[in-house]
């Protein structure tokens, strides 16, 4: 059954279109001139963010800064092994995948480590680099509280995350 949804998806969209007397492929080109148009304005922010978020990682920062926090967060129920993941998951999905995916290797995914890299992973967002491409997109100079609002909703993110786990599964 799930493999018909997006082909009966597309065909109704089509026939809704043909019905309503719209040019559908007219719209469908518009779309995509539109679509390269987003892509060409964010296109710098991004790869700014990108080079910036693999030359921190090259460098060993940020282990630098999780085994600095590691004693602080350790009685809130962060393990360390999961410190790197929430240092980097505010500026990169795919950088905290990778972390998050070495973390459930080395500790296990059963383990309080393994299942915490998880619930982090599912409960919290790309907060720099949606702010990065937003602003980019609509040409905003100043996030104002954009900012510091994701990261306490990071920070929030990773605490119920720690917090989840150690209730619902010791």
């Amino acid at each position: 059954m799930t493999n018909y949804i997006v082909p009966v998806l597309i065909l109704f969209i089509l026939a809704h279109g043909v019905a309503s007397g719209t040019n559908v492929y007219s719209a469908l080109i518009d779309g995509a001139k539109q679509g390269l148009t987003v892509v060409r304005d964010i296109f710098p922010a991004v790869l700014v963010m990108l080079t910036i978020i693999a030359m921190v990682r090259a460098s060993g920062t940020i282990d630098l800064i999780a085994n600095t926090l590691a004693p602080v967060l350790a009685p809130l129920g962060i393990p360390a092994e999961c410190l790197p993941l929430a240092l980097l998951r505010p500026f990169s999905g795919s950088g905290a995948l990778s972390v998050g995916s070495e973390v459930i290797a080395q500790a296990g995914p059963d383990s309080t480590a393994g299942r915490i890299a998880a619930v982090m992973l599912g409960s919290s967002e790309t907060s720099f680099y949606t702010i990065a491409v937003y602003s980019a997109y609509i040409k905003m100079k100043n996030t104002r509280y954009a900012v510091p609002a994701a990261l306490g909703a990071d920070v929030a993110a990773f605490l119920a995350s720690a917090a989840a786990v150690q209730l619902l599964m010791g």
